[in-house]
């Protein structure tokens, strides 16, 4: 059941919401609107696989969630603490338990039989190490086998239950990953969190909310585990409790098993975005503005060295991906990651992967060799997914000896902490190089730094935009060129605040202007 609450003058309404209920004037509706602006059925919210959304019915003057504007006939996933907006009357999500008679096959008493019937399955059809790529044309027979053991266990299965629901979870268990499988399929989810038994959590517009889902045993965990790892040749057991892989479609995976996790095991992945973004979608989302992006766009096509930072999470690598685009086609461009994400439109790329050890420990190439290798494969530019130990070494003598044009991020909480943190990964190279050696390769290296951020309310922000001018001793003296101001929150709980330029005009603008680079005075103003 989904709570809500509706206040007017009257006093406080509590309403539940089983499977569906419509908000508006007519007086079917399961959630009377009395304010006259309201269509007769302006919304509605429906329970869908585990969780609740809300769509617009055609209204004729809209319905907002958290302060925008759904588009008609559309479903918006809810959580606690939301807010819809109809005409003047406000409904608040209290939140809820399960949803009933769908989620039923999902209640306590039915994971054992659910277990059972997974074990019959799979002693007939003998699944348990098949990977999910050797899954193709196997569904079918799985589930011929499944309903005749639905059958033979028919005397033990409660009265009224939906075995094509029951029969579906099975086999997304056996063949799939489980109740991952809709939450992949999802595009409104950008990352999956499953903690063992204790629950499974998604993040939806940068808010992480709980969902209704959950495995049956620790074991159907570690089969879709084993599942994931199985294809790329890597293992995970006591001995090897922590795995990094990635899905067929490029989603990243981490997976960290007992005796290291207490909670049992422990799934998060990333999911990887089959379109990706465009500047246009920065902007439109309140990511960055105009000026900034067209100030980024002309460093970028001038073979500007820039390093986005920020922290876990805040979209570093999205905002990389979309920079990179800039880069002028029929330049050479090498992309190095830990996990192949990018995805760029030009056509001469050459994208490299590193290579965790085997199962024996060797054969492992790291980001540093590839960074290496990439000098000698006469690259245009260097794009780096992120650096985090000595490789940055590598990148400011790239960046310093004419692989200008160069991209990489790393995780800081502020320009000026990046430029300390660009300071430790140089000296976990190994080398013994003094600290105002170091600042000055950095100086000469890097020429902007973009700081991104994921702020209070989840969403994500490029906070600053600083050029890294020189040296005043043994210090490194950034100066902002834009910055996001923020001033307060709005009565939806979302952050309020402006991205200005700061009026300064950067060096750089000098050099590209005296090259004959025309750079508009006004977006600095």
């Amino acid at each position: 059941m989904l709570r809500v609450s509706i206040k007017d003058t009257a006093g406080e309404k509590i309403f539940s919401v089983s499977e569906k209920a419509v908000l508006g004037r007519d007086a079917a509706c399961e959630i009377r609107i009395a304010d006259p602006s309201a269509s007769r059925k302006n919304a509605g919210i429906f329970a869908s696989d585990g969780s609740y959304l809300v769509k617009d019915l055609r209204s004729t003057n809209g319905t907002y969630l958290n302060g925008q504007r759904l588009e008609p006939d559309k479903g918006y996933p809810l959580q606690q603490g939301d807010i819809i907006k109809i005409g003047n009357e406000i409904i608040t999500i209290l939140g809820g338990e399960e949803p009933g008679p769908k989620e039923s096959v999902q209640d306590e008493a039915l994971r054992p039989l659910k277990e059972e019937m997974h074990q019959r399955l799979l002693r007939r059809m003998d699944l348990r190490h098949a990977s999910m790529d050797e899954m193709e044309g196997v569904r079918e027979k799985a589930r011929n086998a499944l309903e005749d053991i639905i059958k033979e266990m028919a005397a033990s299965l409660p009265d009224g239950i939906d075995r094509s629901s029951l029969i579906r979870e099975i086999l997304d268990e056996a063949l799939g990953l489980g109740p991952l499988e809709a939450l992949l399929k999802d595009p409104s989810i950008t990352e999956v969190m499953v903690n063992g038994l204790e629950g499974i959590y998604v993040e939806v517009d940068g808010k992480l909310r709980r969902t209704l889902k959950r495995f049956s045993t620790e074991k159907a965990i570690l089969r879709a585990i084993e599942r994931i790892v199985s294809p790329l040749g890597r293992r995970i057991d006591e001995s090897s409790p922590m795995v990094d892989a990635r899905l067929k479609d490029g989603s990243r995976v981490n997976a960290i098993i007992p005796p290291l996790s207490l909670v049992g095991p422990v799934i998060t992945i990333r999911k990887f975005s089959h379109k990706p973004f465009t500047i246009n979608d920065l902007i439109g989302r309140g990511a960055m503005s105009t000026n900034m992006s067209e100030f980024l766009r002309i460093a970028v096509d001038n073979r500007m060295n820039i390093i986005i930072s920020g922290g876990t999470g805040s979209g570093k690598t999205t905002l990389l991906n979309v920079l990179a685009s800039f880069i002028p086609k029929g330049e050479r461009i090498v992309t190095i990651e830990d996990a192949a994400e990018l995805r760029l439109p030009q056509e001469h790329v050459v994208s490299l992967e590193a290579r965790p050890p085997n199962i024996e420990g060797k054969g492992a190439v790291t980001i540093r060799d590839l960074v290496r290798n990439a000098l000698r494969m006469r690259p245009d530019r260097i794009v780096v997914g992120e650096c985090r130990g000595g490789e940055a070494l590598d990148m400011l003598q790239a960046m310093n000896t004419g692989h200008d044009g160069s991209l990489t991020t790393a995780h800081a909480n502020s320009p000026r902490d990046l430029l300390s943190r660009v300071e430790t990964m140089v000296l976990m190279s190994g080398m013994e190089l003094p600290v105002r050696a170091i600042r000055d390769q950095i100086r000469g290296a890097i020429d902007l730094i973009v700081h991104q951020a994921r702020i209070a309310d989840g969403t994500r922000k490029v906070t600053h935009i600083a050029e890294v001018q020189g040296m005043e001793g043994d210090v490194i003296t950034l100066q902002d060129v834009f910055t996001f101001n923020q001033s307060g929150y709005s009565p939806d709980g979302k952050v309020i605040g402006e991205f200005r330029p700061t009026g300064f005009v950067p060096r750089c603008v000098e050099e590209l202007r005296a090259r004959g680079v025309k750079v508009p005075q006004e977006i600095f103003s």
